[in-house]
């Protein structure tokens, strides 16, 4: 879905999606489905990290290398940091993450401090989404917010009490990973409301679609989560493009998936929303060497 008939082309935004994990066949189809923005959360890398230096190289990863490799197909890339809570369990490297975090967390393009939250309701994951959240607050930064894949409502409902109980700002935190089951808590409170468009778990497209009709698209956005498992990085616009087909108002799809991220993360004070207002068309034939990977140099734009 690209079109918003003779108002021109609908700009998509992925607020959620793992870049390290995919290939540049996947950037080459974003951009040709209209995504121009995606933010990339700090996540953990499929097996368990043993040094805290491999969380060092992956932010410097994520706040270089994948900004560059998205703008080499006219894709702005922005990201957020944090000890994921998967690794909040980890003794080896938890706390030290934790101590790394605020050298990082004023780089530019960081927009949030996350993924945080919960993975197994653990002691250690409540304890370390405590002290992001407070570096948050540091920071001046929102938060964006993992809710568990198992017993998903009563991780969400933990983590609104805790929210409350840090008095950290409601309008600030972003609920991602959300069902039919939360979603109604979330909108109850002054969060916001993220939604992982799955190919087979999580949520699908029709589900979503049902979600938008009952609730509207205030303080609701869809992504893509899209990882190294059975995962689509066009389910933005696929999701889109249905919500089209199901009657849903250009100015409410538009609303979900452009102006709703881009209004929650504009209140890091990062987002300079004029560098948003047109992709850059850049020229793929520029080569290192013979080589499709630039080193260094920045994309060729065309004239």
């Amino acid at each position: 879905m690209k079109r918003r008939d003779a108002e021109g082309p609908l700009k998509l935004f992925d607020p959620h999606i793992h870049m390290t994990s995919r290939t540049t066949d996947d950037y080459q189809a974003m951009a040709a489905a209209g995504v121009v923005a995606i933010l990339e959360p700090a996540f953990w890398l499929g097996q368990p990290r043993t040094h805290v230096g491999t969380f060092e190289d992956y932010f410097t990863s994520l706040l270089g290398w994948e900004r560059f490799r998205a703008s080499q197909f006219g894709i702005r890339h922005l990201c957020t940091l944090g000890l994921n809570p998967k690794e909040a369990n980890n003794p080896r490297v938890a706390q030290g993450v934790i101590e790394l975090l605020p050298r990082y967390l004023d780089k530019e393009g960081v927009v949030a401090v996350g993924e945080i939250g919960f993975d197994d309701m653990t002691p250690e994951e409540e304890k370390y989404f405590a002290q992001q959240v407070e570096l948050a607050r540091d920071h001046d930064l929102p938060i964006l917010v993992h809710t568990p894949h198992r017993d998903k409502k009563r991780g969400t409902e933990r983590t609104l009490a805790l929210v409350r109980e840090l008095r950290f700002p409601e309008e600030r935190v972003l609920i991602d990973h959300n069902n039919e089951e939360t979603l109604p808590l979330v909108l109850a409170t002054g969060c916001w409301a993220g939604h992982s468009i799955y190919p087979n778990t999580k949520m699908d497209e029709d589900r979503m679609v049902a979600l938008v009709k009952t609730y509207g698209a205030e303080r609701i956005l869809i992504n893509s989560a899209a990882d190294w498992g059975v995962s689509d990085p066009l389910k933005v616009p696929k999701t889109a493009a249905r919500m089209r087909e199901n009657g849903i108002a250009d100015k409410a799809i538009e609303q979900i998936v452009w102006k709703n991220p881009l209004a929650f993360f504009s209140q890091s004070g990062r987002l300079d929303l004029a560098e948003f207002g047109e992709a850059p068309a850049v020229d793929q034939r520029a080569l290192f060497e013979g080589n499709s990977v630039l080193r260094g140099q920045a994309p060729v734009v065309k004239g």
